[in-house]
């Protein structure tokens, strides 16, 4: 059941339309994920707030409306559930024989980026300038590359020829997935890479290819790491961001400000936090990046251990119904698209709320849902419809 079929609903002609059809045991309505739904639906309201509290006095960005940014984060939202929608409409086996077509387009708008097109924003060369508008083009690069070696991987197995993927199979996914990863590497956006990597083990993981192709990515990873190291790849703010990270107390004016800053914003919110809007950190613009990078510092300070306790619990709640899902599809595809977004929005999160924490290094990822940007709000929707799609499609009684 593909494309705008997905919307059908057998056994119901049109004078058991209306409510009735509408939540009928085998609508669309009703086989939905509403956890998922509902959290990040959550999420994007919460970033909301936080993005508007960390914004509303910063009139050089702005531009002396104190809502300029709320406006346009439930903006994004909007555009990002209508995204969402679009997906279902069309459904994850549709946009499997798409898949081709979804990577050159990924692949040529982030070629883009290294154009005149391109523009520099906080030291990275990610972003394609379109008239007025900015565009991150490795956001979307995530989901193709998922969509793209599940479609490689599965592609014998869920036709009955093979049990898993042979090693010729996992070679090619492995070639699809390089080809993107280079070209941020040229960017270069660490996050994007970092981010690519779990996805990419992630997917492998869940084909069932065997273990010696994870174990040998991560042996091949950290000699990679090592070697970008010591022959001195890095910009030099990426090498200050993991010195940073290495030695907190390196340069607290300088290259630690951040991390420093973050820390004392969600140390200091205690349990409930000051109050949204309330926040002296916040208030103050300590802490720079904070309607992206740094938002959860806004939910620490502002609302406390409760507040930011709950957006873990959301984000919670979106991976264990989407592990859920990815248990109970049929299909070997849905079951890696399924576990490439799992490893996305889990590292991701883990990457984004602990370089806050000073846990993990200064990367330069958005949290889901909650941090302010359209490209990432867009992907991450996107995503989600995804994971409705194959549990829409599943067998009824799967």
């Amino acid at each position: 059941m593909t494309g705008a079929n997905n919307f059908s609903v057998s056994g119901y002609g049109p004078e058991r339309a209306g409510w009735t059809r509408l939540f009928a045991r085998d609508s669309v309505t009703r086989r939905l994920d509403w956890p998922i739904l509902l959290s990040a639906v959550a999420l994007s309201l919460i970033g909301s707030a936080l993005v508007y509290s960390a914004t509303r006095n910063r009139t050089e960005i702005n531009g002396g409306d104190p809502y300029f940014f709320l406006i346009r984060h439930l903006m994004n939202a909007g555009i990002g559930f209508g995204l969402m929608i679009g997906t279902i409409w069309l459904g994850h086996r549709t946009l499997r024989t798409a898949v081709p077509i979804l990577y050159g387009a990924s692949v040529f708008l982030m070629l883009l980026v290294l154009t005149p097109l391109g523009a520099t924003i906080n030291g990275q060369r990610n972003w394609l300038a379109l008239g007025g508008l900015s565009l991150q083009p490795a956001e979307f690069a995530k989901i193709t590359i998922i969509l793209g070696m599940a479609m490689l991987l599965a592609a014998r197995v869920d036709a009955g020829d093979k049990q898993y993927p042979d090693h010729r199979t996992v070679l090619q996914a492995l070639g699809l997935a390089a080809v993107p990863m280079v070209v941020v590497l040229l960017m270069p956006d660490l996050g994007t890479i970092m981010v690519a990597v779990v996805v990419v083990l992630g997917v492998l993981l869940a084909s069932g290819a065997s273990n010696r192709w994870v174990f040998g990515l991560l042996g091949a990873g950290t000699l990679g790491a090592v070697s970008i190291w010591q022959l001195h790849l890095l910009d030099e703010y990426q090498i200050n961001r993991f010195a940073a990270f290495a030695n907190p107390d390196l340069d607290p004016a300088g290259v630690g400000y951040n991390t420093n800053q973050a820390r004392i914003a969600i140390g200091s919110g205690g349990l409930f936090g000051t109050g949204l809007g309330h926040g002296s950190q916040t208030t103050g613009q300590f802490v720079p990046e904070q309607q992206t990078d740094f938002v959860f510092t806004v939910a620490g300070e502002e609302l406390g251990f409760v507040g930011a306790g709950l957006i873990l619990l959301l984000l919670g709640v979106i991976l264990w119904r989407a592990c859920r899902i990815a248990r109970e599809t049929t299909e070997l595809y849905g079951t890696i698209v399924a576990a490439g977004i799992i490893a996305w929005f889990a590292f991701q999160a883990f990457e984004n709320i602990g370089m806050t924490l000073g846990i993990m290094p200064v990367a330069g990822l958005p949290l889901p849902f909650v941090s302010y940007g359209g490209s990432s709000m867009f992907a991450v929707w996107v995503a989600v419809g995804l994971l409705q799609s194959i549990r829409v499609q599943r067998p009824m009684s799967a």
